[in-house]
């Protein structure tokens, strides 16, 4: 909270979350704010570990250079570590244009009475759209029949009009959800406009669904042809998908991921897509990012969709967590109640 004053803001943003975003998003929540722009870099490669945070951009040198005498960060990617917190004692508050503060070491942002935000359902929209057109691409085969036609001029993709090699529709496909949070709920919703039968398994959530809610996992993979993968990843949920679940799928089964690679074992998966148990899967995260160029999957052929983490990649994703983060700024200066705090 200020005492009435200018508000000093450090705007580390990057190439999605422009740093100009940032600042256009503080100065209409904020009438006094002095806001310093930072441009990080966005390599091809995604963010690693930086000391004792993870998922951050090694900038650390820059951050605490931009945060001289600044008590206000907003930024998507900017390493937050113990060092950079040492080094600015004027930051008093750090919200995070992302789902969960991964940049932030929350420990020492606590031991310095540092209040860390994040804003959650930003690129909840865009995944559930990304999700429902990997799972028609790799239903209709529509990737593989484009390859040859744009890329060779070659009409060869018309053996996708057959009846061995056609697709499968949504309409009364049984399509099961794991996960059924600002993610899934949003797919669940989708599918149920396109007639698919859909099954939902989520222990945590209660009330009314859209769809059939199962009791267990085992239940939802046994009735599924599709599932798609919305749950968050935690020690309970990595390698919630193997060998044993996915044998319980009905043969020719897709399998869609779009959420977190180490909930599906990929070696798994991919023994299902070479033996037949499998008919394909349509995946944009992996348990190593970027994909390695000895990864089985890049051998799968037609049986594949893959793209590079691309599911929450919307401009309106950009502007709603630069928008986001800015009400935090705005409350924190007004002295409200924060909404999305965790220190």
């Amino acid at each position: 909270m200020t005492d009435g004053n200018s508000v000093r803001v450090v705007a580390a943003g990057d190439h999605f979350v422009l740093p100009s975003l940032i600042t256009r998003a503080v100065e209409r929540e904020v009438e006094r704010a002095e806001v310093t722009e930072l441009e990080l870099g966005w390599p091809l490669e995604p963010f690693g570990p930086v000391a004792e945070v993870q998922e951050a951009s090694d900038a650390e040198d820059e951050m605490i250079e931009a945060l001289a005498g600044a008590e206000v960060l907003v930024t998507q990617m900017g390493p937050v570590t113990e060092r950079v917190l040492a080094a600015c004692p004027d930051l008093r508050l750090v919200v995070v244009c992302r789902g969960g503060p991964v940049n932030v070491n929350l420990d020492a942002a606590k031991n310095r009475d540092v209040r860390v935000c994040f804003a959650p359902g930003r690129n909840a929209a865009a995944t559930a759209e990304f999700t429902v057109g990997l799972m028609l691409s790799a239903l209709r085969r529509i990737p593989q029949a484009h390859d040859p036609l744009a890329r060779q001029g070659s009409w060869e993709g018309a053996t996708y009009y057959t009846y061995e090699q056609s697709g499968l529709e949504l309409e009364d496909l049984p399509v099961g959800l794991v996960g059924y949070g600002a993610v899934g709920s949003r797919v669940a919703r989708v599918l149920c406009a396109f007639g698919a039968r859909v099954l939902v398994y989520d222990p945590y959530v209660h009330g009314e669904i859209h769809g059939l809610r199962v009791a267990s996992l085992d239940e939802l993979l046994r009735g599924s042809q599709v599932i798609t993968l919305h749950a968050r990843l935690t020690p309970e949920t990595r390698g919630l998908i193997g060998a044993r679940e996915l044998g319980l799928l009905p043969p020719g089964a897709v399998v869609v991921n779009v959420a977190r690679g180490p909930l599906l074992d990929e070696g798994a998966l991919c023994d299902a897509l070479e033996s037949g148990q499998l008919s394909a899967a349509a995946l944009d995260t992996y348990e190593r990012e970027p994909l390695p160029a000895e990864s089985r999957l890049l051998g799968l052929g037609d049986r594949v969709v893959l793209t590079p983490h691309l599911g929450g990649a919307s401009r309106a994703v950009a502007e709603k967590a630069a928008r986001i983060a800015a009400e935090e700024v705005g409350r924190w200066v007004r002295g409200e109640p924060l909404a999305h705090c965790l220190t």
